[in-house]
């Protein structure tokens, strides 16, 4: 094997490192569950804190196939707001001084930050073959509504990946991965289950 081919290979494993496709079956277990898009503010317990089951926004799908994998989005974005609440868009975009557990880790702005922070980040691109299963894109809809979206293990006739996502209808698994202008693409690196 050539450098140049071992560069590459090496490149591509780096570059997968963290995708974690057990991501799009449990977001897609959410569908004709959660069957409303509702943004209201709702006071949650801590931790593990969640809207009813039958609604909730683009993040909380996100929350929900997380926390199936032992990963609290509402605990770790808390905790890292506490620490670093000047890192944060908080203040900047809502006014706030203080982190607030109900509401932080369903703000597409605030998990943004949060991935970033945890070293999630992968390029941007418009090349399908970029995004993998478990992957999660934030785009702007609506002209500049921040929204998230998890990439599925599913393809389109094309080879496009599919996304699960709740845009307005509940949970659904579309083929709108570049419909809207992509603001990050992150690749989470959340823990194995014990014993594997």
């Amino acid at each position: 094997m050539n450098k140049l081919s071992l560069i590459t290979l090496l490149a591509l494993l780096v570059g997968n490192a963290g995708a974690d496709s057990r991501l799009p079956a449990l977001a897609r277990q959410q569908i004709g569950v959660t069957t409303e898009y509702d943004p209201a503010y709702v006071s949650l317990s801590y931790p593990g804190g969640d809207v009813p089951q039958d609604r909730g926004v683009c993040t909380d799908v996100v929350i929900r196939a997380m926390r199936r994998l032992n990963f609290d989005l509402q605990k770790e974005v808390h905790e890292d707001m506490k620490k670093n609440f000047s890192a944060y868009p908080s203040r900047k975009n809502w006014g706030l001084k203080r982190t607030d557990k109900n509401i932080d880790h369903r703000r597409v702005p605030n998990l943004r930050t949060f991935f970033t922070r945890k070293g999630w980040s992968v390029p941007v691109s418009q090349k399908p073959a970029d995004y993998l299963p478990g992957d999660l894109v934030t785009c702007t809809v609506a002209g500049s509504l921040p929204h998230i979206m998890i990439v599925s293990d599913r393809k389109n006739p094309d080879g496009v990946p599919l996304i699960i996502h709740n845009i307005g209808a509940g949970a659904q698994e579309e083929d709108d991965l570049f419909t809207f202008p992509i603001t990050g693409h992150y690749r989470p690196n959340l823990p194995k289950a014990k014993g594997k």
